[in-house]
């Protein structure tokens, strides 16, 4: 460095100070000996003189030794910055700084490793290289953001920090910023973390998984076969469920003659979810000389926080799966619940002592109320006023007030709501809206809910949240939304309405009471639009209920005619089958014309039974545009189950009969998910 570089450096800080200390002191020491001139001459010329030859070899000295001092302090700033600039090169971590746009403008040798090609991705757009990050998810402000992402078979955690670049530039003499400039850089860092995910992947992989597997008709398949033989299938039984654990080293425990206790690991579950739970066929496969089939229920539960939380949750998966019929698997989750299989139509019990048992359980409740609530789903039908009117009917024989809640009456439900209407015992305040209800509602009430499991589509959801003691009675297969810490729960299946469970247990209520021909009515109006004029899902007991009823009084002719269609309603019906499309050789999708019709669901679904009487056919779909919503009505014989279809859709229902609602589309956009999940589940085989 030259001198007349030399003289253009200058010291700053502490440094200057330090330097510039002997200096002061010379000043000092110069206003001393004025003083001492004062006092004495001589010691004043003594004095001065030090103070000469002080600052003398002052000047000299820092004169002298100030070039090669600041070309040291030079030197040791250039080496320090390069050391820095190759430390952060040389970083182990991959690291890389981008513009305001997301545009790589710098990286370190780590990172060029890892992209291999660095022309690849110098001065381009970071998205290229991770397609994870976009312009929007770069830091807004200095905070640390934080993504995870994967790269060349690698799983990183990129961390980014914005740097501002006016803080940067006000370091410097030789850039002055604007006031309002705001440019900065983004510098961003990728952590590896793949040993890291590796680890805690084996860890859950080897979580603890808990099951519960129900033989769902164990007592009738034994009876199904000699005596010789029912040992010998309860072996078969056991064998499979063993062996198909075992060969994924689980471990099965059987804990009465038609339960088993299953531990496995996660991992393991992955592999049954993949042969979708051959078991349930397997099972089904055995036939030694058993006119019925067995079927299983399995209920899975895992990612509990602790052991016995997965016990509770594979709990309520096997309640779940026999709520909706039996013969398949339910997996819950804290955050999900999965179904497998359900495609066997279920099975009736001829006994009754289930149905006694419910109707003095709900006697007992109803005894110890004030008063009674009685609601079924939203947009009611029949079926679900025909139910309340039976449960009213029960309340009154035990002196209890009931009011039915229903907000609207359609046009399809309004004869029958007249013909109650008319019943000598009708009080004008026996059916009430959901917010009348609502401010009737006690600590003393109880809720009883017919036709319908799901609190959402319940005409009062509010009134549920209202009441402690609640009662469901339904024949709907249970889905992932039930109602929760309910004092009585009768879900069956196998029903073929809500009308045949409450005729069923109006029979046991005090012994048996005696009903009004007007009940009757009711009663016998939900069991014959439900079952179709019994040609559909109806048993034993349907028969038997409807022997009651008619032994009550039941007018079967009042019945018929107070349902009879208008002409435009037949014709629209027509016009739906007449118009329907054949999808894939099997299914039958129509679409059914709502202007003008009263009740354009119900024609729908007239249309979607009427469609199963062409020969191939296993399931039909007729779809409406009603009060904003697309209608989707689905009936099969026995051939498929629809209830898992509407499922997908965001419904539900029955084996046979099932339903959805479709939000904000149109008939054409409804048709073609409607399409586009029988193609998915055909190609998956849940079909």
């Amino acid at each position: 460095m030259n001198k007349k570089t030399n003289n253009k450096l200058k010291l700053r800080g502490k440094l200057k100070t330090y330097l510039q200390t002997p200096l002061l002191l010379g000043v000092m020491l110069t206003f001393v000996n004025l003083w001492i001139y004062s006092i004495d001459v001589q010691a004043g010329l003594i004095l001065s003189g030090f103070l000469l030859i002080y600052m003398v070899v002052i000047i000299l000295t820092m004169s002298m030794t100030k070039p090669g001092l600041m070309n040291e302090l030079v030197s040791f700033a250039t080496e320090y910055g390069q050391i820095q600039k190759q430390l952060l090169k040389e970083l182990d971590i991959p690291h890389f700084l981008m513009d305001e746009t997301g545009k790589v403008i710098w990286m370190n040798t780590e990172f060029e490793k890892l992209v291999e090609d660095r022309e690849q991705v110098y001065m381009k757009s970071v998205t290229t290289l991770f397609s994870e990050i976009n312009r929007d998810k770069l830091p807004a402000e200095a905070d640390m953001v934080e993504y995870p992402l994967s790269y060349a078979d690698r799983d990183y955690k990129l961390r980014m920090r914005r740097v501002g670049l006016k803080d940067m530039a006000l370091l410097s003499e030789t850039v002055k910023p604007q006031e309002d400039y705001n440019g900065y850089l983004v510098a961003a860092y990728l952590y590896d973390e793949t040993a890291l995910n590796l680890a805690l992947q084996e860890i859950d992989n080897q979580s603890l998984v808990v099951g519960f597997i129900y033989i769902d008709n164990y007592e009738e398949a034994m009876e199904s076969v000699e005596d010789v033989g029912q040992s010998l299938l309860s072996a078969f039984i056991d064998r499979q469920v063993n062996q198909y654990f075992g060969a994924i080293d689980g471990i099965v425990r059987k804990t009465e003659k038609d339960k088993f206790l299953v531990i496995m690991r996660k991992s393991a579950l992955a592999q049954l979810k993949e042969d979708k739970f051959r078991l349930l066929e397997d099972v089904k496969g055995i036939n030694i000389g058993n006119e019925m089939p067995v079927t299983l229920s399995i209920g899975i539960g895992l990612e509990g926080l602790s052991y016995s939380q997965n016990c509770e949750f594979a709990r309520n998966a096997i309640d779940l799966a026999l709520g909706r019929g039996g013969d398949q698997t339910v997996i819950k989750t804290p955050s999900a619940i999965t179904y497998y299989g359900g495609k066997s139509q279920q099975k009736e019990t001829t006994t009754r002592v289930k149905a006694r048992v419910k109707a003095q359980a709900l006697e007992e409740i109803i005894s110890a109320k004030e008063r009674v609530f009685v609601m079924g789903h939203r947009d009611a039908d029949v079926d679900s006023f025909g139910a309340a009117v039976g449960i009213k009917c029960a309340s009154s024989s035990l002196d209890r007030k009931c009011h039915i809640v229903l907000n609207d009456v359609s046009n399809s439900l309004q004869p029958l709501v007249d013909l109650y209407k008319t019943h000598p015992e009708y009080e004008e305040d026996t059916i009430l809206t959901g917010q009348e209800a609502l401010e009737l509602a006690t600590g003393n009430t109880v809720l009883v809910i017919v036709d319908v499991n799901k609190p959402s589509i319940t005409e009062c959801p509010e009134l549920i949240r209202k009441c402690r003691s609640i009662v469901v009675l339904d024949h709907h297969r249970q889905g992932t939304e039930a109602v929760e810490n309910a004092t009585l729960s009768y879900v069956e299946p196998y029903a073929s309405s809500a009308c045949e469970m409450v005729a069923e247990i109006l029979q046991y209520i005090r012994g048996g009471i005696k009903i009004k021909s007007i009940i009757a009515d009711c009663l016998y109006a939900g069991i014959v639009i439900d079952t179709q004029n019994f040609s559909t899902k109806t048993g034993v007991r349907t028969f038997e209920a409807a022997a009651f009823l008619r032994r009550n009084g039941a007018d079967v002719t009042r019945v018929r005619k107070m349902f009879r269609e208008d002409a435009l309603e037949y014709k629209a019906k027509a016009d739906a089958v007449r118009n329907a499309e054949i999808y894939k050789k099997d299914y039958a999708i129509s679409y059914s014309e709502s202007e003008g019709i009263k009740s354009p669901t119900v024609i729908a679904a007239q249309a979607a039974n009427e469609l199963l009487n062409i020969n191939g056919i296993k399931g039909s779909f007729v779809l409406t545009d009603y009060q904003g919503k697309i209608y989707i009505s689905a009936r099969s014989i026995d051939e498929v189950n629809v209830q898992i279809i509407m499922e997908k859709l965001g419904g539900g229902g029955h084996m046979n009969i099932a339903g959805a609602q479709l939000e904000d589309t149109t008939v054409e956009a409804a048709v073609l998910v409607l399409k586009n999940t029988l193609d998915r589940m055909i190609q998956e085989g849940e079909i």
